[in-house]
């Protein structure tokens, strides 16, 4: 695992606690994997999880997909539009501090890890 992706605790738990599998974002990656979770502004790596891609066209806002994204809220989907597709995410019992590189804001790049 060479990289982890940041996130706000509020959809962390939703991947942990309760079955969010795609991870919404404004953009598309190429970047496939072993990654790990990131809870944004806490300098902890908290999880990690397999990405196994991602859409390659705007997710629709279907009431019938919350149950992939959890975001109740469909009009955030104009801005976070892409599901980037979370496999196998596990907690950690014991969060990794980590040195949050400056301008880190979607990817850190994970150095001895």
């Amino acid at each position: 695992m060479d990289r982890a992706l940041i996130i706000k605790k509020e959809w962390l738990d939703k991947i942990f606690d309760e079955g969010k599998v795609w991870e919404m974002r404004t953009s598309k990656t190429n970047i496939t994997g072993r990654i790990g979770l990131i809870e944004s502004g806490s300098g902890l790596i908290v999880g990690e999880a397999t990405l196994s891609g991602c859409s390659l066209e705007p997710v629709p806002k279907d009431k019938d997909l919350i149950k992939y994204h959890k975001v109740e809220n469909l009009d955030l989907l104009d801005k976070w539009k892409y599901a980037w597709y979370l496999e196998n995410a596990k907690k950690y019992k014991e969060p990794i501090p980590y040195e949050h590189p400056k301008g880190a804001v979607i990817w850190v790049k994970l150095v001895g890890k």
